[in-house]
């Protein structure tokens, strides 16, 4: 059965914009030029207005073109729908006598504007003749209220009642794209749940309400009720088609990144199912349920046979857009295994194929391939710009934690710093199809510049996806194992032995996979002896920009071992190695002598005060006294516990008051302590880089050239050196 025919008037509620063009064209009539920007998005109705300016102009006898010529003097009616005309061209022609009437998707900066929304319901009513009232509260709710959505939405029912139109929304693609919330379907959604509908088809909606709420990161606890509420009506329903499609919906819903072993059986379960019902593009999304968690669990040769029984059931259904999904991944597996030419030319048909099937991602997905090329050729755009728009188009999921990886593999550390701690909370208590991606981007940032309790809290929740690969979303974007970005954070966090087992893990994994970018990649980081040669030999071969280690100096149980080059020094832990990491975690700043003497903010060097006024002093003695009497008096009864507390207190008092006095015990000033501040932290600073040398020639002249002493001390890289510093 098919829906009644669908009348199109010319417009409907639309009376404040045709007056507006009304006065448009009686000032042209008048010979009063003029122009008029309606603007409104895809389906508002807007060629419909101008066709309907271009009649009403006919009617006052006014020439309409639809070319902007010039005719000088002559009233008529210019349309340019769709054009994005010049300022100085629309001037010209209303100078000349002309009512323009352009057209755009977005405004133009050209008052006067009218805007073309989407019509309210009693509006919409008159356009869709013969469906229930309930049903066209439906598609009104679908469509937003937009002329041409909801006529092509009721064009395509299979009858006029409700439960039509729930099953039309539940086989339409959603016009949003991956993770945008699409408004309309949720609104008809959520009114379906409600309504008393057959239980196979409450079922669909349910989940299909929890699928499509996946872009509102606060709604994880509703969408598992969802879920759960519509797993129980299709079972119910004992329908394997609705079965198939509520499993599929509810992997999308809840998307748990732990869950890649239950994702291979629930991907196995719909596509048994679906296979049973007759549903073709349901069995395809069950294969590509198993093809991505195949991927999360590392064995690419079984990825890839998923992905071309995908491809084969795609081309025997004639869909369009799944050709191009498998294209997308082909690019992916390709850059993984260091393809570039391949990938990016794939890329590019991802790009043709993907605008011509009206893939509503296809740009997105064109940046993050492109992207991600970019990244492991060492050619990255540093600019983190649109990934900042996405954050906010896109709220909590978490392209932060991308940009900061950017900006910390551009150089810009200090920054990326600062959007490791405005992300780390929300990413750390999240979840989702970018989790993963996102907590392994933040830990890649962590193990270059953050502090340790960042590291810790990293590497405790990346530890149990050890052993996996690091997968975004659908497979569109994999960048390594997970053990890769373990072995980084153990390396900062000092533990060495952890650090070179996450490394042979995920080395081991790269060569049995082939993924030559992520091995290179790896041993840079590891930088144990060879590996530098050999990652430096692979990029080499692939032709993409040798991934640069820096210099390192890490925590190696009780010692600190600095790594530049092939040299290697060991050293002991004391003020010495901590000042030295202070000044290289700052390149370029001063930092004041008092301030790494005391570990932190330090004291303040001004006029030559006294450390202890003559009040305190005099409190210090006083108490002196007391506890020399006290002692006496403990030595006299024999009572050795009074006796090694009053000693106890009497030597940290003496400690102090020796501290804040000079010779002959005069007041010690704040400039005395700084110089004795410079002294000492200029003598360890020396003998720490002393020790360097001699085990690291080329390192320890670097250092002995870079770093400046005084009072104030600044690491300022002299040539030769790294281009980072691993702290």
């Amino acid at each position: 059965m098919t829906g009644p025919p669908i009348a199109r008037p010319p417009l409907a509620g639309r009376r404040r914009e045709l007056g507006a063009v009304a006065r448009l064209l009686d000032g042209a009539t008048a010979g009063v030029g003029g122009h008029l920007v309606v603007t409104g998005p895809a389906g508002a109705g807007k060629t419909a207005l101008a066709d309907a300016a271009a009649a009403l102009a006919a009617a006052r006898g006014l020439p309409v073109t639809r070319t902007p010529t010039d005719r000088p003097g002559s009233p008529r009616l210019v349309v340019l729908d769709g054009a994005d005309p010049l300022p100085d061209l629309v001037a010209r022609l209303s100078a000349d006598g002309a009512a323009v009437l352009i057209t755009a998707a977005a405004p133009l900066g050209l008052p006067p504007e009218v805007h073309l929304g989407g019509l309210s319901e009693p509006d919409l009513a008159p356009l869709l003749p013969g469906l229930s009232p309930d049903a066209a509260h439906a598609v009104w709710l679908v469509s937003g209220g937009l002329p041409g959505p909801a006529l092509d939405f009721a064009a395509g029912l299979d009858g006029t009642d409700l439960d039509a139109v729930v099953r039309a929304a539940l086989a339409t693609p959603s016009r949003a794209g991956f993770l945008e919330l699409d408004a309309g379907l949720v609104r008809l959604l959520r009114d379906a749940a409600e309504r008393p509908l057959p239980t196979a088809l409450r079922a669909r909606a349910v989940a299909r309400l929890a699928r499509a709420l996946l872009g509102d990161a606060s709604a994880a606890a509703h969408r598992r009720d969802l879920a759960d509420r519509a797993l129980v009506l299709a079972r119910a329903s004992d329908d394997p088609g609705t079965i198939a499609a509520v499993l599929d919906d509810r992997l999308h819903a809840l998307w748990d990144p732990a869950a890649a072993g239950e994702r291979l059986e629930v991907a196995a379960e719909i596509v048994a199912q679906a296979c049973r019902a007759g549903d073709l593009p349901t069995e395809l999304r069950g294969l590509f349920w198993r093809f991505t968690a195949l991927v999360e669990l590392a064995d690419l040769d079984a990825a890839e046979a998923a992905l071309v029984a995908y491809g084969r059931a795609a081309e025997l259904s004639g869909d369009a857009e799944a050709a191009v999904v498998v294209l997308s991944r082909q690019a992916v597996l390709a850059l993984v295994r260091g393809r570039f030419d391949l990938a990016e030319e794939l890329t590019a048909l991802v790009a043709e194929r993907g605008r011509a099937a009206g893939l509503p991602d296809t740009d997105r997905l064109v940046a993050t391939l492109a992207g991600n090329l970019a990244l492991v050729r060492g050619t990255a755009d540093p600019d983190v710009t649109g990934l900042r728009a996405l954050a906010r188009r896109i709220p909590g999921q978490y392209f932060e934690a991308t940009a900061a990886r950017v900006l910390v593999e551009s150089g810009a550390e200090a920054e990326a710093a600062l959007e490791l701690t405005r992300s780390l909370p929300s990413v750390l208590a999240g979840g989702g199809p970018r989790w993963l991606g996102a907590v392994a981007d933040l830990g890649v940032v962590a193990a270059r510049v953050g502090e340790r309790p960042a590291v810790e809290a990293l590497y405790e929740t990346l530890g149990p996806f050890s052993g996996r690969l690091v997968v975004w979303g659908g497979a569109n974007t994999v960048t390594g194992p997970v053990d890769d970005v373990l072995g980084r954070l153990a390396t900062r966090l000092g533990r060495t032995t952890e650090a070179a087992g996450h490394f042979d893990r995920a080395i081991a994994l790269e060569e049995r996979l082939g993924a030559l970018p992520w091995l290179a990649a790896t041993l840079a980081g590891r930088n144990a002896p060879g590996d530098a040669e050999r990652a430096a030999a692979i990029t080499g071969r692939l032709g993409s920009a040798p991934a640069d280690p820096g210099w390192t100096l890490v925590r190696d149980g009780e010692d600190w071992v600095l790594r530049a080059g092939a040299e290697t020094a060991r050293l002991r832990n004391g003020r010495g190695v901590d000042f030295l990491r202070a000044l290289l975690a700052a390149p370029g700043q001063e930092i004041a002598a008092l301030d790494l003497a005391a570990g932190g903010a330090g004291l303040v060097v001004g006029a030559a005060e006294p450390i202890l006024d003559a009040d305190a002093r005099r409190a210090y003695r006083r108490r002196l006294a007391e506890l020399d009497a006290a002692l006496a008096e403990a030595d006299r009864a024999g009572d050795a516990d009074a006796a090694a507390g009053a000693d106890a207190e009497r030597s940290a008092l003496v400690a102090e008051l020796r501290a804040a006095t000079g010779l002959g015990g005069r007041p010690r000033t704040s400039a005395a302590e700084a110089e004795r501040a410079r002294v000492n932290t200029t003598r360890a600073l020396r003998a720490t880089v002393a020790r360097i040398a001699a085990q690291a020639p080329l390192a320890g002249a670097h250092l002995g050239a870079s770093l400046r002493t005084g009072r104030f001390l600044r690491y300022q890289p002299a040539p030769g050196g790294p281009t980072r510093w691993t702290l």
